[in-house]
């Protein structure tokens, strides 16, 4: 059952909050709570924690995660993809021959995710016979595109997509998800052909509402420290 691959990205740049994966939250590093969750799964045979910064991954060796390399700096850029990091880890793996049929994405900005979340996605995934990727979604509410309008001229409001105004109860719109962050799972081979983990042979997940917060600004970091705080199961 242990043949997942973990992989935990944590650069030293950040755009939205300065050092903001050396963060805290419990008095762990924000980037501590992705490799607890994928250490407890009983599906992941190993964490690897990939990062630029020495810090992070001296840290992050003592928070039981392999960090067998420091991640090149090409690929560690404000303009980088997730795909360059995952892909140069999984590179590096190989030449070390070890190889995983599937892997798993957590972030450090998705502290809330557990080891029953990565629990309960895998074996959702595993049990899927076409899927080749799992995301984790939830459902927007508020964010639904008929509660959206775009500015025209001096700021006056105007439909968004549409010639006019529409204005529906939350219980009878159309459900729509945006992704929330909270994992990622794929078939590394079809990751590899793909560079994404969006595509039709891609399954979602749904999570509750308090799995969805980010962690992008300092209002977020603050709700999910508040959350984190006050909640035993997160």
């Amino acid at each position: 059952m242990k043949n997942f691959l973990a992989i935990v990205l944590a650069r030293k740049g950040s755009q939205g909050i300065k050092n903001k994966n050396l963060l805290k939250i419990k008095g762990k590093h924000l980037f501590f709570w992705p490799i607890n969750a994928a250490l407890k799964s009983k599906y992941v045979k190993k964490v690897v924690l990939s990062t630029d910064s020495k810090k992070i991954a001296k840290l992050g060796k003592r928070y039981g995660a392999d960090v067998p390399f420091l991640r090149p700096k090409k690929y560690s850029r404000n303009t980088s993809s997730s795909f360059e990091a995952i892909n140069h880890c999984i590179k590096f793996l190989k030449k070390r021959k070890e190889y995983y049929d599937n892997f798993i994405l957590l972030e450090p900005t998705s502290p809330l995710t557990t080891f029953n979340d990565v629990n309960n996605a895998i074996k959702k995934y595993l049990q899927s016979k076409s899927a080749k990727a799992m995301v984790s979604v939830a459902q927007a509410i508020s964010t639904n595109p008929v509660f959206l309008c775009k500015l025209g001229h001096n700021d006056l409001i105007k439909p968004y997509k549409r010639k006019k105004f529409l204005f529906k109860r939350r219980q009878g719109i159309e459900k729509v998800y945006f992704f929330d962050g909270s994992l990622y799972i794929s078939d590394v081979k079809y990751y590899l052909k793909k560079k994404s983990f969006n595509h039709f042979k891609t399954k979602a997940i749904i999570m509750p509402k308090i799995k969805s917060y980010e962690i992008d600004d300092i209002y977020d970091y603050k709700i999910i420290k508040h959350l984190k705080n006050k909640i035993r199961t997160l």
